[in-house]
C-alpha cells in the first residue's frame, strides 16, 4: 500500500484485508516487523488520540516516531505560494514537508480545514498540495473533508460488536457544541457506514445538512454496497430501529466559515444532546458512537457517555491497531 489518504480509494476487499491484519496484530504482535523504520508526524492541529495512537503503534511493531508541531518546533510556518517571508514566519511549507519526509520511511500529516472556501476544503486542496510535496507515503492523520484511519477503526469496532452490515440501521447525528467543527469525521464517516453496506441516516437541524458532494459520494458508496442513505430532521424517524446513533457536532455549510452566523443559527438547539432518552425506538442493543474528544453534557449526557451503550473507549483502542494494520501494509514490504 502506498499511502493512505481516504478510505475511498480502497475496496471492499482491501478493507477487509486491513481489518484482518489489524486483528491479527493485536493477537499475535510483530514486535520486529518496523525495525528500523521511522514514522514522521506532522501536526498542524492538535491532537491526543492520533498522535498517542501512531506513536504507540510504531513502538508496537518495533519502529520510531516522531512529532513536529508548529506550536513546539517551527518559528512561524508560511503556506503563501508567492510570498516575501519578512515578517514573523521563518519556515515554508515547501521546505518543511521535503525534510521531514527525509527523516521518515513515511509522513502521516494533519491539518484541519483552513475553513476559507468550503468547496476547496471539499476539494482537499490544502492537504494534497502539502501531499504532493513528500517523497515517501503519506497518511491522512485528518483533513479538511477526510479522517480515513479513525473510519477504518470504527468499522473493526462495528465488526467486534457484530453490528450488521446488510440490513443494519446506522444513526449520524448532528450534536451541539459550542465551536464550529470541521466536516472531516461526519463525511468520513457517513461514507464508512455506506461502505458498509449499513442503512444510514444523517440527523440534523435546519441549516446543518451535509453538503450535496458529500452526501452523493457516501450514495454512490451504498449503491456499490447494497446500503442506502437518507437525511432527516425527524429524530423520532431517524432513531427508530436504530442499531447505532454516531454523534458529532459539524460546521454548517449554509455559514461555513462565518462563525457569528452560525451562532445565531444553533442558539436553540441545544436540545440536540444525546440522552438515554433518543435510544427509546432504538433497537435493545443499540450503541453509542464518537470519535473523542466530546463534551460532556453538551454532546452526550455522561449517563449514555459511561454506560453500556457506549463505545468510545473501544473506538479509541481500535485506531491504534488499525493504524498498525496501516503501517506494516505501508512499510513492512518497503525496502
Amino acid at each position: 500500500m502506498r499511502g493512505l489518504n481516504d478510505l475511498s480509494d480502497l475496496s471492499r476487499e482491501e478493507v477487509d484485508a486491513l481489518i484482518e491484519l489489524a486483528i491479527r496484530l493485536e493477537h499475535h504482535p510483530e514486535p520486529e516487523a518496523l525495525a528500523g523504520k521511522v514514522l514522521a508526524l506532522f501536526f498542524l492541529s492538535p491532537s491526543l488520540r492520533t498522535s498517542t495512537s501512531f506513536q504507540a503503534a510504531m513502538t508496537r511493531l518495533g519502529g520510531g516516531s516522531f512529532i513536529v508541531s508548529p506550536e513546539s518546533a517551527i518559528h512561524g510556518l508560511e503556506f503563501a505560494p508567492d510570498v516575501k517571508m519578512d515578517g514573523d514566519k521563518a519556515e515554508h511549507i515547501r521546505e518543511a514537508i521535503p525534510v521531514l519526509a527525509s527523516y521518515g520511511d513515511a509522513l502521516g500529516i494533519r491539518a484541519f480545514a483552513p475553513k476559507r472556501s468550503l468547496e476547496d476544503d471539499i476539494d482537499d486542496r490544502e492537504f494534497q498540495s502539502m501531499s504532493a510535496l513528500s517523497t515517501v507515503p503519506v497518511i491522512n492523520m485528518e483533513s479538511a473533508i477526510r479522517h480515513p484511519c479513525q473510519s477504518l477503526a470504527d468499522w473493526k469496532t462495528l465488526d467486534e460488536l457484530d453490528v450488521p452490515s446488510s440490513g443494519g440501521k446506522f444513526v449520524l447525528s448532528w450534536a451541539n457544541h459550542p465551536r464550529a467543527l470541521p466536516l472531516a469525521v461526519p463525511a468520513s464517516t457517513v461514507h464508512m457506514a455506506a461502505m458498509r453496506g449499513m442503512d444510514v441516516t444523517v440527523l440534523r437541524p435546519e441549516g446543518f445538512a451535509l453538503p450535496d458532494r458529500v452526501m452523493a459520494r457516501a450514495r454512490r458508496a451504498a449503491d456499490l454496497s447494497g446500503g442506502s442513505v437518507a437525511e432527516t430532521s425527524d429524530a423520532r424517524d431517524a432513531l427508530n430501529g436504530a442499531h447505532v446513533v454516531y454523534a458529532k457536532a459539524w460546521s454548517s455549510a449554509k455559514h461555513y466559515g462565518n462563525d457569528d452566523a452560525e451562532r445565531e443559527l444553533k442558539k436553540d438547539l441545544a436540545h440536540w444532546c444525546v440522552t438515554e432518552s433518543w435510544f427509546e425506538g432504538a433497537t435493545p442493543e443499540c450503541r453509542f458512537m464518537h470519535c473523542l474528544p466530546v463534551r460532556r453534557g453538551v454532546v452526550v449526557t455522561p449517563n449514555v457517555l459511561e454506560g453500556p451503550r457506549s463505545l468510545v473507549i473501544q473506538q479509541a483502542r481500535n485506531r491504534m491497531w488499525a493504524q498498525m494494520a496501516i503501517l506494516h501494509s505501508i512499510l513492512a514490504t518497503s525496502s
